[in-house]
């Protein structure tokens, strides 16, 4: 194991020579007020560390989660746990490469930073400090690793899908000489005996693993999201437009569970082709589905709604979501960004944002019309005057300049290790567990740095990626009064 910041014991000891902030941004969904408390916590991983592997640990923002019976309050005022998290498909630049899907397990140490005092960057890194621990590798049944190379052919489905439990449909593969599963990781949940679901963009599919990194099972979604030629044949490539179905790398990214009914969630980043996804002009209109996985039997669509992605005020276009995660029956966190940072050519980012939305009052069409890819919901980018798509509010700025500031962090400028990362895409809560203020929560977020270094090491090969982007986590403290007391807690897997 490797600490990345020594443990600094004096940070806070000093914290009330200057005042608490006295924050309240907030916002009303539903009839219920959100607050905003600000930025609280912050750390990072170096562009260049390697995991057991061998490998560069990059990519690791795609998707967190907290390890169930973990999370930990401390009588010093600190919060210590672990983060499981899932890189995507691996380094690539050119082309896709045969990565093996994975998931690491991360220490951490979170000191709440809540002074208005303007903290240096080394010292900001001190209020989240990250351990790495561990690495688990991810097999298909037989110990058949599976890849993160583009998936240019079908595996047929097994005899008996959907009827049998663990029967697959067809899969998406790299080549018909080359069978192991294509997968690039964008979601993730922990549940409650161990195991995790995850969701893909290449399917885009939902898969059900052990906790040591075996599949079980596989959810494929309604026909109007499966990417399908103009004969109407799969076709999985991220290379491509398909004809109708999910967008080409806009599959599904946020992945959430409410524990409580065992419902799981999962929504495209953007819409699908039919439905105007071929234009970021046009996309606003992705798709939340919803599975039963209260059972070991075959996990049943039990919901469907259409969420409006928030546009850009100059040139219009969608705000794809990167995240979502469930707050409270019908109210959700979506995760919306440009790409703009560290990490890409514009160093100025416009928007990143985790906001609320609803379905309280949304049509839900699961079993209508519109799970037909000849039915589209939204064509040419315009919804079908029939359906009520969710509500959606601002919530929780990753660039307020200000809370930047505090934490030694800027938006646009010079291209250095205090610039904030460019693409966010992770989400996790955990209770604060102050008496004095129930309602509130840390809202963890990590970014996604391409495994992007000077140093890189993939697949056991050196590389030069030209510039260095470390991989960053940010923690801000958050008001959700809808959340029902205990059920954060109930998910996390600790003690009510």
């Amino acid at each position: 194991m490797k600490a990345f910041l020594a443990i600094a014991t004096c940070l806070l000891a000093s914290s009330t020579a200057s005042p608490i902030r006295a924050r309240d941004d907030s916002v009303k969904l539903d009839g219920v007020k959100y607050v905003n408390k600000g930025l609280v916590g912050f750390g990072l991983i170096p562009s260049d560390f390697r995991e057991s592997t061998g490998d560069t640990l990059g990519g690791i923002g795609s998707a967190i989660a907290f390890k169930r019976g973990t999370w930990t309050k401390n009588t010093n005022g600190s919060y210590t746990g672990t983060l499981v998290a899932r890189p995507d498909r691996g380094f690539n630049v050119e082309t896709t490469i045969d990565y093996q899907a994975r998931q690491h397990e991360i220490d951490f140490v979170l000191t709440p930073y809540t002074n208005s005092k303007k903290l240096s960057f080394a010292d900001a890194q001190k209020t989240l400090q990250l351990t790495y621990k561990n690495t688990t590798l991810m097999f298909e049944r037989n110990d058949v690793k599976t890849s993160g190379l583009d998936a240019l052919a079908v595996r047929p489905a097994q005899d008996g899908f959907p009827a049998v439990t663990d029967a697959d449909p067809e899969m998406p593969i790299p080549s018909t000489d080359y069978s192991h599963l294509s997968l690039d990781v964008e979601g993730v949940v922990a549940v409650a005996d161990g195991s995790y679901w995850i969701s893909d963009e290449y399917g885009p599919y939902i898969y059900h693993f052990t906790a040591d990194g075996h599949l079980i099972s596989t959810i494929q979604p309604p026909a109007a999201i499966l990417p399908k030629d103009s004969d109407g044949n799969l076709n999985f490539t991220s290379e491509e437009n398909p004809t109708t179905g999910r967008t080409p790398n806009q599959g599904f990214e946020g992945l959430t569970l409410d524990s409580d009914n065992n419902i799981l969630y999962a929504m495209l980043q953007s819409a699908t082709i039919q439905d105007g996804g071929a234009d970021d002009s046009t996309s606003r209109y992705s798709r939340l589905v919803a599975y039963d996985v209260s059972s070991s039997a075959r996990p049943a669509l039990v919901g469907e709604w259409v969420v409006p992605l928030p546009i850009s005020n100059d040139k219009g276009k969608t705000r794809a979501s990167s995240e979502i995660h469930f707050v409270s029956k019908n109210v959700f966190l979506s995760l919306s960004r440009d790409g703009k940072g560290n990490g890409n050519d514009d160093s100025e980012s416009k928007y990143k944002q985790a906001d609320l939305f609803s379905i309280a009052s949304a049509t839900d069409i699961h079993g209508t019309k519109f799970d037909d890819p000849s039915s589209p919901l939204a064509p040419g980018g315009v919804l079908d005057s029939s359906i009520v798509p969710a509500t959606y509010v601002s919530f929780v700025d990753y660039l307020d300049d200000d809370e930047l500031d505090r934490f030694g962090l800027h938006n646009g400028g010079d291209f250095d290790e205090q610039l904030i990362d460019g693409k966010w895409e992770s989400l996790a809560i955990a209770p604060v567990d102050d008496p004095e203020s129930p309602n509130d929560y840390f809202l963890f977020t990590a970014a996604d740095n391409d495994f992007i270094s000077t140093h890189g090491v993939s697949l056991g090969v050196p590389f030069d990626a030209g510039q260095d982007v470390d991989n960053q986590f940010l923690v801000f403290l958050v008001t959700l009064p809808s959340v029902p007391q205990g059920s954060i807690r109930r998910a996390l897997g600790i003690a009510i």
